[in-house]
């Protein structure tokens, strides 16, 4: 990602870690929380201590270092991610091992885990010592968006950065690509970064499910019982589990604008219990059958 680009995602971030390189007190351990341009941050940084032409402290991002970084190439720059749904113990304890080895190219190595939260225990508690007394030129980031479940003895030995998604910035690029206004605003408000919502702004079954969920809640608010006969429509939209959980998101979208209204307060908390349902294995179907009908009863 081109730095103007990151900049404008994250304008005070960029800000604030222009100023730590400038001042040569990069730590060694950080824990980026949240998905939205928290990946490319990281990059960043690594190509800022790689950089072998920038004339200032920011990568010129055209050398050998920095495009070799950008593509994950770069030697000394090891990115972990979780194979299946777990980063397994031995593959941090070996990643530990490198931690007191010299890089290929030079003293200095980063260390990217990306989904931190999926490390086993075991795995997060064998890095412990490793943050807390590095034995080599070594910087170690940490990626999650799910910080809760990151083990509180690793967040209190890393520098805590969170990265908040820019709205407004990803709805300008939405619109700028055709979208209508709201459109875009749901599209931003539903990806985990700007290149989701890209993606997602290109496939027809997202924008069906736009303008489908929205007169279904619609429909919802004043006529329940005609609502339920809308039913099918959502679960045409979704077959596949993402997708559902995708339109139930969607659907807390347009009812969090609807809480003025009669039964929007009651129609968002009976969404949560549906999906609390499906997330038990109820059917999709049924969860948002039952939803709708419990609703219908209430005056």
């Amino acid at each position: 990602m081109k730095q103007e680009i990151l900049k404008q995602l994250q304008p005070q971030l960029f800000e604030r870690f222009s100023r730590i390189l400038e001042a040569n007190r990069l730590g060694h351990a950080y824990l980026f929380s949240g998905n939205f341009a928290s990946f490319d941050m990281a990059k960043f940084l690594t190509q800022a201590v790689f950089c072998q032409e920038s004339d200032s402290v920011l990568p010129c991002g055209h050398c050998r270092n920095c495009r070799l970084v950008e593509q994950e190439e770069f030697p000394d720059m090891t990115i972990v991610a979780p194979q299946g749904n777990v980063i397994k113990t031995d593959t941090v304890r070996d990643l530990v091992k490198d931690f007191s080895q010299s890089g290929f190219e030079g003293n200095r190595q980063v260390f990217i885990i990306r989904d931190a939260e999926k490390m086993h225990p075991n795995a997060a508690n064998s890095l412990l010592k490793a943050i807390e007394e590095p034995q080599s030129d070594i910087h170690i980031f940490l990626i999650t968006n799910q910080e809760e479940a990151v083990l509180p003895t690793i967040k209190s030995r890393t520098q805590l950065v969170s990265f908040p998604k820019n709205i407004a910035y990803m709805t300008q690029v939405l619109e700028e690509k055709g979208l209508l206004k709201n459109q875009a605003r749901l599209l931003a408000q539903l990806a985990t970064g700007l290149e989701e919502a890209e993606q997602l702004a290109q496939q027809k079954s997202i924008l069906d499910s736009l303008q489908v969920s929205k007169k279904f809640v619609e429909t919802l608010l004043v006529q329940p019982q005609k609502a339920y006969l809308m039913v099918g429509n959502l679960v045409q939209l979704a077959s596949e589990k993402a997708d559902q959980g995708r339109l139930f998101e969607l659907l807390g979208l347009y009812l969090s604008e609807k809480l003025t209204e009669k039964r929007g307060q009651a129609a968002l908390v009976g969404l949560l219990d549906a999906r609390k349902m499906w997330m038990s294995n109820v059917s999709f179907q049924n969860a948002l059958e039952f939803w709708v009908l419990t609703l219908s009863k209430k005056k």
